[in-house]
């Protein structure tokens, strides 16, 4: 009888293998060929595996739901013919996404936070578009832009604002956005701003991290024109590229991604307006491999 069980019990390991090695050679495949990477971590709330764990950061919980979602993606794949490789992966894990009714539409609010990790303002109607066609919306009710941070000894200015701007408010005209805002404004930042733009500031999300009190001067602009402080507690950089591309390699076991690139990250949050519970949050992430 022990011999019965030791030769099962080796048996499964032998099969638990193979299927490993399996997913790692799919994993390696579709990754050597693909241009890009879209990821869809679906809904956080109802993922136990994820749910399970409690991030210390929003860095960690980005990371922990890459790693695990890309895990997940890749095990269910079929094995790949040379004449299917797509240039561009969509991971996402299709029970796992909440797409919204038209029915409860209404009733819901959909909130998001744009991380750019590069200037190129293509990313942000791209981003928007994702996030509108995975949660089968035709408007998101509000976005808030965190774009890249200056480069080292500079500060940020409005004119580096301008363009990732413009590109937002060409967004609330066609009618993608209801509502934009932005992330670590002082008060004279989004004063020129807000006296510049043509589509203005609905709200201006401040790290408490930085300033365990509200600004009076911010506090008093934000009064007399209208836009709503809200506190955040989201690093300067959400994820660095070492750290996405550690996430993309324990996911695949040991596979060289130093050639792929984090162009920009979505986190957005559903929540029912007349109970102020959130129904569904989750991130959309894209990626691209860096030209030869």
């Amino acid at each position: 009888m022990i011999q019965f069980s030791n030769l099962l019990a080796t048996r499964l390991e032998n099969h638990m293998e193979s299927q490993n090695t399996s997913v790692n050679v799919n994993a390696k495949t579709l990754l050597n060929h693909a241009k890009t990477l879209k990821l869809h971590t679906g809904n956080l709330v109802n993922r136990s595996r994820l749910k399970k764990k409690c991030p210390s950061s929003p860095s960690e919980e980005l990371q922990d739901c890459i790693r695990a979602t890309l895990t997940d993606w890749f095990s269910t794949i079929q094995p790949p013919s040379e004449v299917e490789l797509p240039d561009t992966l969509d991971c996402s894990i299709p029970q796992a996404t909440d797409a919204i009714t038209p029915e409860e539409r209404e009733e819901l609010k959909v909130s998001v936070k744009l991380f750019l990790c590069e200037s190129d303002q293509s990313s942000i109607r791209d981003a928007v578009e994702m996030a509108c066609q995975t949660l089968a919306v035709s408007q998101l009710d509000s976005v808030i832009i965190a774009p890249p941070g200056p480069l080292e000894g500079d500060s940020q200015t409005l004119s580096h604002l301008q363009p990732a701007w413009e590109e937002l408010e060409a967004l609330v005209r066609s009618q993608r956005i209801a509502a934009i805002g932005t992330s670590d404004l002082d008060k004279d930042l989004l004063e020129q701003l807000y006296n510049w733009a043509q589509v203005k500031p609905s709200s201006n999300q401040v790290n408490l991290a930085s300033c365990c009190v509200m600004p009076p001067d911010l506090t008093a602009f934000a009064k007399e024109f209208d836009i709503q402080l809200l506190t955040h507690n989201d690093p300067k950089e959400l994820m660095s590229a070492a750290t996405f591309q550690e996430a993309v390699q324990e996911s695949t076991q040991d596979l060289q991604v130093a050639d792929w690139r984090l162009e920009w990250v979505l986190r957005y949050s559903i929540i029912v307006k007349s109970r102020g519970i959130i129904k569904a949050k989750g991130y959309l992430v894209n990626a691209r491999k860096a030209s030869p």
